[in-house]
């Protein structure tokens, strides 16, 4: 099965090295190429507004399974996604094949501190990068703007680390314009990379508890996290309505 419903959202079926595969093959003929890393968060969003869903069912060319809940939502439907594949493991991936390439990175999002952080990181262990903008995500012009200014430095990839629907936003406005890129929302995988804030241990990854590692190391996440039991509730009755 190609894709993969999950309260209307369609989720690529495919496993990390399939999409190494096809993202290769797309950045070899600088096709516009737009990613969506997708959590139960993101798809109760979209369900919530109409225009967010508009963008992952017509401006994404890719929709990966970011959060295990997703992984399990489509067990539960009969429809079994074939693995987790997080935002962060995609994005770092491309940023060793960057560095191995020398392609031209375009980074947005996250505070001012982060950015400096990354910059000094990439000059230190990614110094065949081209990072033609750093730009933080504090900015005040609307998104039309910006996304001509990513486009003037024609990059190869473009990341933007703006939290959701926001940075899929800037993306789709690439994305239609056919910047001939690949871009991928990340949310905060920029503050893991400048190590500000540490991933789980691979162990809690493994039993598929990073969330719950986050949220207790961050306990303001404890909010957002109550959008899971309902994001449950909708899976089983999205079941129940299609017996």
């Amino acid at each position: 099965m190609a894709k993969v419903n999950v309260l209307g959202v369609n989720f690529d079926n495919k496993s990390f090295n399939q999409f190494q595969n096809e993202f290769i093959g797309r950045i070899n003929t600088h096709q516009s190429t737009f990613i969506v890393t997708a959590n139960p968060e993101i798809v109760m969003s979209a369900n919530e507004n109409p225009e967010f869903m508009k963008i992952l069912t017509y401006d994404a060319d890719y929709i990966t399974a970011d959060g295990i809940g997703i992984v399990k939502a489509s067990h539960i439907l009969g429809q079994p996604l074939k693995e987790r594949v997080t935002g962060y493991d995609l994005f770092t991936w491309l940023m060793k094949l960057a560095n191995d390439r020398g392609l031209r990175v375009y980074l947005i999002g996250a505070r001012s501190e982060v950015m400096h952080t990354i910059q000094a990181k990439i000059a230190r262990e990614y110094s065949d990068i081209q990072l033609v903008g750093a730009e933080n995500g504090y900015f005040k012009e609307d998104l039309e703007l910006i996304a001509y200014q990513i486009e003037r430095t024609e990059p190869d990839l473009v990341f933007a680390a703006l939290g959701s629907p926001r940075q899929e936003q800037l993306l789709s406005i690439l994305r239609r314009n056919l910047l001939p890129a690949l871009m991928m929302g990340v949310g905060g995988s920029f503050d893991v990379f400048s190590g500000k804030v540490k991933r789980a241990p691979q162990t809690w990854q493994n039993v598929h508890l990073e969330w719950l590692y986050r949220l207790l190391k961050n306990p303001s996440r404890l909010k957002r996290m109550t959008i899971l039991p309902h994001f449950v509730h909708e899976v089983y009755q999205s079941k129940k309505e299609k017996i």
